[in-house]
C-alpha cells in the first residue's frame, strides 16, 4: 500500500478557502483576504497565493477584481437541482449489515478518447484518470462502476492507491463539490458485464450516470450499474421543497 502524501501548500491553501466558502462561513460577495494577508498567514510567496486564487477563479468559486481584491462568487441560478444525495456504496452496504468488498479491474492515466463525449467533456484534450471497478456485498457482485476523474481538478488522485480504497469513497471523503447531476435509466447487462456480475446476459440493471463540478470545473463522471433486484433508489421530499 502506498503511503499517503501530505498535501502541498497550494492544496492546503485552496482547501482552506474552499471549506470556508462551501460551509457558508464566507458567503457570496465576501472579500477574501488580500494576497499579502494570505502570504503572511501561510508563510509563502506571492506566486503561491496568486496561483491558488487564479485556480479558484477559473473554477468559478471566486471573482478577482482589479485593485479591489478577490470575492466569493455569486453562483448563477440553475433550473436543474440535485434530487439525490451521492451515496457511498461501501458505507451503504456495511450499514445494511453486509460485508463490503471491492475490486479494481482497470486503472489508467491517459488522454481522452475521440468519440467519447463524457471523456472530452471532462478534460477536453487533456489527460484523465480512468478506472473500472466491481463492488461486492457478502462476496457477491453488486455493481459495476466506470469512473473518470479530472486530475487537473484533483491532482492528489494520481498518488492514491485505488486498489485498496474505492475511488467514490475517497472522493466523498476528500473532495468538495458544488454541483452535481444524476441521470437514471434501466439498461440490460452486456455479455461481458453479465459475466462480471455473475448473471445471465440481458439482466436488467439500474444505471446511474453522475457528474460533479466545483464551480464550472468538472471533477468526476461515473456510470454505476446495479443489479436491478439489489438496489433501491429512494428520494424523500416534503411540501414546499424546491
Amino acid at each position: 500500500m502506498k503511503s499517503k502524501k501530505a498535501p502541498t501548500l497550494n492544496q492546503r491553501i485552496r482547501s482552506d478557502i474552499e471549506s470556508r466558502i462551501l460551509s457558508g462561513e464566507w458567503e457570496p460577495g465576501y472579500r477574501i483576504p488580500f494576497e499579502h494577508e494570505l502570504m503572511e498567514q501561510y508563510g509563502c510567496s506571492r506566486m503561491t497565493v496568486n496561483k491558488v486564487l487564479t485556480t479558484l477563479a477559473e473554477s468559478g468559486m471566486i471573482e478577482r477584481r482589479r485593485r479591489a481584491g478577490s470575492f466569493v462568487a455569486r453562483q448563477p441560478p440553475h433550473l436543474e437541482h440535485v434530487a439525490l444525495e451521492i451515496p457511498d456504496i461501501a458505507v451503504s452496504v456495511i450499514q445494511r449489515g453486509h460485508a463490503y468488498g471491492f475490486q479494481l479491474l482497470e486503472h489508467a492515466h491517459r488522454k481522452a478518447r475521440a468519440g467519447q463525449a463524457e471523456e472530452l467533456a471532462l478534460v477536453g484534450a487533456g489527460k484523465l484518470l480512468a478506472m473500472r471497478c466491481l463492488h461486492l456485498a457478502d462476496g457477491k457482485p453488486l455493481a459495476l462502476e466506470r469512473r473518470l476523474i479530472n486530475p487537473e481538478a484533483v491532482p492528489e488522485t494520481l498518488e492514491v492507491d485505488f486498489s485498496v480504497q474505492p475511488p467514490g469513497s475517497w472522493l466523498l471523503q476528500n473532495v468538495s463539490w458544488t454541483r452535481g447531476e444524476h441521470r437514471i435509466s434501466a439498461v440490460a447487462a452486456t455479455a461481458e458485464e453479465a459475466a462480471l456480475l455473475q448473471v445471465p446476459a440481458g439482466t436488467a440493471c439500474l444505471t446511474i450516470d453522475r457528474q460533479t463540478w466545483r464551480g464550472e470545473q468538472p471533477i468526476t463522471w461515473v456510470r454505476q450499474k446495479f443489479l436491478g433486484d439489489a438496489y433501491d433508489l429512494i428520494a424523500r421530499f416534503a411540501p414546499g421543497n424546491r
